[in-house]
């Protein structure tokens, strides 16, 4: 069984990818999709609250350990009753985020002496008390915010209200992309440079270059 994650800051493509990946795995046999936070299920409910701005208008309003917890609450539910037999039985999972995504956007709430404790933290939470299982290999698309934030305008026509409390706020953003590369280092996260200089690159070269980093679990 193998359990892999497409990470990435808003608007670099990660439910694209995750897409494509997953019509390859299943082209080579079985795979399955999930993506966080599952906005179908009533689990994601906190999760949108907190994205609206109900409990405050910046990301900094929420702690990180609450924040969290409103996101692992959602992917406990998917997983006890979406996916489990399927991992149990060997199907590849394709994760459009993952744990991943908390240590993305919630240690950047933190101070970077406090950084090491808040990983462990969280995934003792995650991984050891919910029960979930660690991914196989991570994936994290390095966008320049200013490029995803171009992207994101785009795919929202311009109406930049319909951005989250996250995607609204560039300069949280560049935080959440250094927290990335921080943690792709010391957690082994494959990164994909997706740019060059401010163009992105295509994504069928991205794709193919995923591919190739996880041939040998697909």
């Amino acid at each position: 069984m193998a359990l892999i994650v497409i990470e990435g800051l808003d608007g670099s493509g990660k439910g694209t990818q995750a897409k494509l990946l997953y019509d390859y795995a299943l082209s080579r046999g079985r795979a399955r999709q999930v993506t966080f936070p599952d906005y179908d299920s009533p689990s994601s409910s906190l999760v949108k609250m907190y994205l609206k701005g109900d409990f405050g208008k910046e990301a900094g309003d929420v702690n990180a350990y609450a924040a969290s917890a409103f996101y692992a609450v959602d992917r406990f539910a998917s997983y006890r009753m979406k996916w489990k037999d399927d991992y149990a039985s060997g199907v590849p999972i394709i994760s459009d985020r993952y744990v991943t995504s908390n240590i993305v956007y919630q240690l950047s709430k933190l101070p970077k002496t406090e950084w090491k404790a808040f990983v462990s933290w969280l995934e003792d939470l995650e991984y050891e008390k919910f029960g979930l299982p660690r991914p196989d290999r991570v994936i994290y698309l390095d966008v320049p915010p200013k490029i995803s934030q171009r992207l994101l305008t785009e795919r929202y026509a311009g109406d930049t209200t319909k951005k989250d409390i996250h995607e609204s706020d560039i300069h949280y953003l560049l935080h959440c992309r250094d927290c990335a590369l921080y943690a792709a280092e010391h957690l082994n996260w494959t990164v994909l440079n997706c740019a060059e200089g401010d163009t992105l690159r295509s994504i069928e070269d991205i794709h193919h270059e995923i591919k190739e980093k996880l041939e040998d679990l697909l």
